[in-house]
């Protein structure tokens, strides 16, 4: 599988989301952080935009909700059409039954782990999920520094999908840019979230094509040829 980049249109203009989704081209995901000011200290966007957003773009919506009580409330984004949706580890009471439904509303489940919660609680469920989102800043924010002290996170990740252990997608999010993608890229990761890193270039889409050759040039993992 090709490495993913994934653009948070959290550091979007929120005015024009329409034209900032088209500002991406040639990103594999688009990254939309649903907040409730609960789970996390801030409040950014809920399902009727994820609805308009997807009504507006051809690019896979990544849905990560850092929301309290994603048992009740995933499902709907899963079923208005999001290709990824992700819920926190650290929120879902039910990380079994949450996969499965949000599966049989036709997405991938995604897992999110905040950097202080530790990977090995949780890799009972994880075969039952399609992604592990490694959070690299704590949630809530765009802007922050990136945490290199989660690499080993990501590693450790990397060799379980690499013994057979797991079959997921390793993403890492927060503080994504063209210096801290070789890192994440040569921890193992597969799909990079970058917000400012992305939305903060006058040429969006050329700096989607740059942290994708960074990534590849840095990869853990043998690329596929493009030939």
């Amino acid at each position: 599988m090709a490495l993913l980049i994934a653009p948070s249109i959290l550091s979007a203009d929120f005015a024009h989301l329409a034209d900032e989704a088209a500002a991406v081209a040639g990103a594999d995901w688009l990254h939309v952080d649903v907040m409730d000011n609960h789970f996390v200290p801030n409040l950014t966007l809920g399902l009727p935009v994820v609805k308009s957003l997807l009504e507006a773009t051809d690019i896979p919506l990544d849905c990560h909700l850092m929301i309290d009580d994603p048992d009740r409330w995933a499902v709907a984004y899963a079923e208005a059409g999001a290709y990824n949706v992700t819920v926190h580890a650290e929120a879902v009471a039910d990380p079994v039954t949450m996969a499965v439904e949000l599966r049989a509303a036709g997405a991938k489940a995604g897992l999110s782990l905040k950097p202080g919660t530790d990977l090995e609680d949780w890799v009972e469920v994880l075969p039952h999920y399609d992604t592990l989102l490694i959070m690299t800043v704590e949630p809530g924010f765009g802007g922050q520094s990136f945490m290199p002290e989660m690499m080993d996170k990501v590693s450790r990740a990397r060799r379980m999908v690499e013994t057979g252990h797991l079959n997921v997608v390793v993403q890492v999010d927060g503080g994504i840019d063209l210096e801290t993608i070789e890192r994440a890229a040569e921890a193992g990761a597969d799909c990079f979230v970058a917000g400012s890193g992305v939305y903060g270039m006058t040429d969006r889409a050329g700096a989607v094509a740059a942290l994708r050759a960074k990534a590849s040039a840095h990869a853990r993992r043998p690329q596929p040829s493009s030939a």
